[in-house]
């Protein structure tokens, strides 16, 4: 065994089908250049296995009640694994629709089996093998994760996402700059994911209508993404953050995010992750598809001026970009949740 071992993950964003997977509808997500890093060195022979996860130190325990050295001890056990310290970070607000937990997950879940190196395993069964690892950790907090976040996290990239089919890998005809904007408060996805259910049981054929609806707005969504048609797209965000909206998911604070990023120019809005809380997502306006100079700089300028509007207002805001061109991995498909 080597001495440490490091791995890498993206946060994520869902552009369109928040909830949607849930009911077996698609949803098309997007890992960012934001996300998280973790290291992992061998311990000696019957130590407890630690945790320092951004100064907090955690145990594994399996049993407990807290969550966190819970998880961590669920992702040790998928697979097996000796006594090891390991020590992760994460860019991305807890709480935030960003994908924290998953980034971490999977960091984690790489440096692991980096250390292990598992034998004579491959590259693709290694990462099979870390992939396992982070849906143990995200079942903790998330009851059934769908895996679309730790596809996101692993991907980076652009996909659609049912639990039927998995990952498909989408090829955007152009880069999508997107602004992203912190409510300043966090979510619980299982709490949001709970909401929507109950709302299924007293009404179900507002819900139903609802994943239809959903499900034509992604499939025209992977079309626009496709085709560069920007304007297209944004006009689908918006559409998806009414539904998002009448399922009781949008806030007063989401809202005006969404509000202040159309009135700056933004192409659509609309809230990404479970809701109540945590982050909208902005569409940037480029006169231009394709990666040019031109395209980055007008772009670039619609991206300072939603950023300038939320900070006038007092959000914080940061810009990323997914990329035409996507790396292509396989991963394993998981039960359904909402982000």
């Amino acid at each position: 065994m080597i001495s440490e071992a490091t791995g890498t993950a993206h946060g994520k964003l869902i552009l369109l089908g928040e909830h949607a997977v849930v009911y077996g509808a698609p949803a098309i997500a997007a890992g960012i250049h934001l996300g998280a890093r973790a290291s992992a060195t061998p311990l000696p022979a019957g130590a407890p296995s630690t945790l320092d996860l951004g100064g907090r130190a955690i145990t594994a325990d399996t049993d407990t009640d807290d969550d966190v050295p819970r998880a961590f001890g669920a992702l040790l056990r998928a697979g097996g694994a000796p006594p090891l310290a390991i020590s992760a970070s994460s860019e991305l607000p807890p709480g935030g629709g960003l994908g924290s937990s998953a980034a971490l997950g999977v960091a984690m879940g790489r440096a692991v089996e980096a250390l292990l190196r598992r034998g004579a395993a491959n590259d693709e069964e290694r990462e099979r093998a870390a992939l396992a690892r982070a849906r143990a950790w995200e079942s903790v907090f998330h009851g059934t994760p769908s895996g679309i976040d730790t596809a996101a996290a692993a991907l980076g990239g652009c996909f659609r996402f049912t639990r039927a089919d998995g990952v498909q890998q989408l090829a955007p005809a152009a880069d999508l700059w997107i602004c992203v904007g912190w409510s300043g408060a966090g979510v619980s996805t299982r709490t949001m994911v709970e909401g929507v259910a109950r709302l299924a049981a007293r009404k179900p054929d507002v819900v139903a209508s609802s994943m239809r609806g959903v499900t034509s707005l992604v499939d025209n969504a992977a079309l626009a993404i496709e085709a560069g048609d920007l304007t297209g797209l944004g006009r689908l965000m918006n559409l998806n953050q009414m539904i998002l909206a009448g399922l009781m998911l949008s806030t007063e604070r989401l809202e005006q995010l969404c509000s202040i990023a159309r009135a700056a120019g933004a192409l659509g809005a609309k809230l990404t992750g479970a809701g109540g809380g945590g982050s909208v997502i902005a569409l940037c306006r480029s006169s231009r598809v394709g990666h040019t100079d031109v395209a980055d700089d007008d772009a670039q300028r619609g991206a300072d001026a939603i950023l300038g509007a939320w900070k006038d207002a007092g959000y914080d805001g940061f810009l990323t970009r997914v990329p035409a061109v996507a790396h292509v991995l396989v991963v394993e498909r998981g039960p359904e949740s909402a982000s």
